[in-house]
């Protein structure tokens, strides 16, 4: 191991990659620290302590992980990764509703152009909206879950344009962080954004384990400690594992040449939904609280008897109600993903057309009712394990009572291992390249 991490730094192309990734890592995490113009810093920073303190979890916590804890923080970087991320999503679920994408997912390259120009707009819109409310929410004072609101007056000036500059700039550092992740992916190593939501939720683990044992001691620091690494072993395991569906081609002669006659398989993950069911499902159920938010009751008002009920039962927490919509909302989001990102129809047309079948399966309708049977086993079984992944943060509130930002469950392990594992196969290619012999034995 430690001879192929010296052969890697022996490279000089590649090691001009890993430098230029971690140069731009470090100004991204830089950029998570810079408070935005006419932000309270002091003020934000007992806000912080305070809710922390008090074990408390705002509409925003969840969010906050994404971003590497610059949210909270009001910071030039404060929105992260998200509006991306969200406006990705969008633009994958139009391509069901709008032929043109649709079209323009079919083209290839050029297409592909497109749909990332896009995404880029899309992108910039969001960040838009989203600074917006991240700002009106400081402004009232709820940004930090149950902290008074005297305690939390965050911004120096409420004007109209000390607020739309501090739009403006949360909104350029959004373009920033895109461009940074451009830049990764084509000068450096790995996936850009991928990497950046890596580091984003990576730099929220030391502080999420020292909390545990601040309050919980070393016995429950170390047992937490013992089950992340059984997590995250369980978690590689499942990630790599796959079904293969073996593919043979028949041979064809085309004036003197023969082409086909080959052996391939087609690979079905038992996670080909990734880590975005789980996002949908807690941006659901994020709207009831936020519904709440907005129906306050006034001073000497009994409150609502369904906002009462929402407060109880569907806000983030060990509540046996949120736990189970939860679970359900995980399971449904996986299939309905899965049914999009890969069509058996779609995958049983290209293998017929290049003269492709599977062993003892006709052509045509039989193999995608074939492919489309497979599928929604593997799912089944991916979908429970999403489930399951997705309350460890719960469960982990119930018994330590640590917060969501717990770090061994959830979108945050599912984030850490895929990415990790992407990127360490994508060194191991490049050291194949140069020295045929990788960094994986």
């Amino acid at each position: 191991m430690f001879s192929a991490i010296g052969r890697i730094f022996r490279t000089p192309d590649l090691r001009r990659k890993i430098v230029f990734t971690l140069a731009i890592v470090s100004l991204f995490r830089l950029g998570s620290f810079i408070p935005a113009p006419f932000v309270q810093f002091d003020n934000v920073q007992a806000c912080l302590v305070a809710n922390q303190a008090q074990g408390t979890s705002g509409l925003y916590d969840m969010i906050n992980l994404f971003s590497g804890g610059a949210l909270l923080q009001l910071s030039i970087f404060a929105l992260g990764i998200m509006p991306y991320i969200t406006a990705s999503i969008i633009t994958q679920l139009l391509r069901v509703v709008i032929p043109h994408f649709e079209a323009l997912h079919k083209e290839g390259q050029a297409g592909q152009a497109k749909l990332t120009q896009y995404t880029r707009y899309l992108t910039i819109a969001l960040a838009v909206l989203q600074s917006t409310t991240l700002i009106t929410v400081a402004r009232s004072g709820q940004l930090f879950g149950a902290v008074a609101n005297q305690a939390c007056q965050n911004l120096v000036s409420q004007e109209w344009w000390a607020i739309l500059i501090m739009i403006i700039t949360m909104t350029a550092g959004t373009g920033l962080i895109m461009w940074f992740g451009e830049l990764i992916t084509e000068r450096g190593i790995g996936n850009g954004m991928s990497l950046l939501i890596f580091t984003s939720i990576a730099a929220t683990f030391p502080s999420a384990m020292w909390m545990i044992k601040e309050s919980k001691g070393w016995e429950v620091f170390l047992l937490v400690l013992a089950v992340g690494l059984v997590v995250v072993a369980a978690v590689v395991f499942v990630e790599q594992s796959q079904r293969r569906i073996p593919v043979q081609y028949a041979k064809r002669v085309v004036g003197r040449r023969t082409y086909g006659g080959s052996s391939t398989y087609i690979p079905i993950k038992v996670n080909m939904a990734g880590v975005i069911p789980v996002i949908f499902a807690s941006a659901i159920l994020y709207l009831p609280m936020l519904i709440t938010q907005f129906n306050q009751p006034q001073i000497g008002e009994e409150p609502k008897a369904w906002v009462v009920w929402i407060q109880n039962n569907l806000v983030y927490g060990d509540q046996p109600v949120y736990m189970l919509v939860f679970f359900l909302l995980t399971i449904g989001f996986t299939f309905f993903y899965v049914q999009i990102t890969f069509n058996p129809e779609e995958v049983s047309d290209n293998m017929k057309q290049y003269g492709g079948f599977i062993p003892g399966i006709r052509a045509g309708r039989p193999t995608a009712e074939y492919l489309n049977y497979v599928l929604t086993r593997i799912t089944s079984a991916g979908s429970l394990y999403l489930g399951l992944i997705a309350l460890i943060p719960l469960i982990a509130l119930a018994f330590f009572g640590a917060n969501q930002n717990f770090p061994f469950g959830g979108a945050s392990i599912l984030i850490i291992v895929g990415v990790g594992l992407e990127t360490v196969k994508q060194i191991d290619a490049q050291l194949q390249q140069r020295h045929y012999e990788g960094l994986l034995k």
